[in-house]
């Protein structure tokens, strides 16, 4: 199966104090920081899991985007193991780390310290849409959709995999870039051809 059989059906997109849902603004917020990640938690999109608070800036922003990108998806549709999740960002979990050494000068926090591995995003979306198959993450100088198109591909082509959730989600001082894509082998409504010029297309969106 080629890259361009498969289908994005979905993507999600939080930059610059806005959450957009297959390019339509869906909550917007003067609010910047953790400051929004909650106020979209709370407010916007009214979302219940209380494990939200305890974690850190990567993880909520992932698990905002990954309630935006799922909204309409049938979860009765594939069995655990045949949804996966790639990632990746340029600057791992920096805001983690730096938060963690802050607190080691005093007392090491194990709190913090549980998200000092990037992949700690991938383990939150995975307990919380039991997103259970195949997972990566990856760190690279930027969004790379050549990369990712063809690492997606092959895991859907080769592994038990039917569906997955790829992209970019980045935190650095509370800045957030988040960009994500469900991918799946059959044809829905607005979708388009999974490929790395779609890829490229989505992601630089301007927000």
């Amino acid at each position: 199966m080629s890259g361009s059989e498969l289908k994005i059906t979905a993507h999600a997109i939080i930059r610059n104090g806005k959450i957009l849902r297959n390019s339509e603004t869906i909550f917007e917020s003067s609010d910047t920081g953790s400051d929004f990640l909650r106020e979209a938690y709370e407010e916007g999109l009214k979302i219940d899991y209380p494990k939200f608070y305890k974690m850190d800036a990567l993880g909520k922003s992932g698990i905002i985007a990954t309630e935006v990108l799922l909204q309409d998806f049938d979860f009765g549709k594939y069995k655990p193991e045949e949804a996966g999740i790639v990632l990746s960002n340029k600057n791992s979990s920096i805001e983690a780390d730096v938060n963690y050494f802050e607190t080691a000068r005093s007392f090491p926090s194990p709190a913090l310290f549980v998200y000092t591995l990037p992949n700690i995003v991938i383990g939150e979306i995975s307990i919380r849409y039991k997103f259970k198959g195949e997972n990566a993450f990856f760190v690279s100088d930027q969004f790379d959709a050549d990369w990712l198109h063809f690492y997606v591909s092959d895991l859907i082509h080769h592994q038990k995999i039917k569906a997955c959730i790829c992209g970019w989600v980045e935190s650095v001082d509370e800045n957030f870039d988040t960009c994500l894509f469900l991918v799946e082998k059959e044809q829905k409504e607005n979708a388009v051809n999974f490929t790395a010029e779609n890829l490229k297309e989505i992601y630089g969106l301007k927000v």
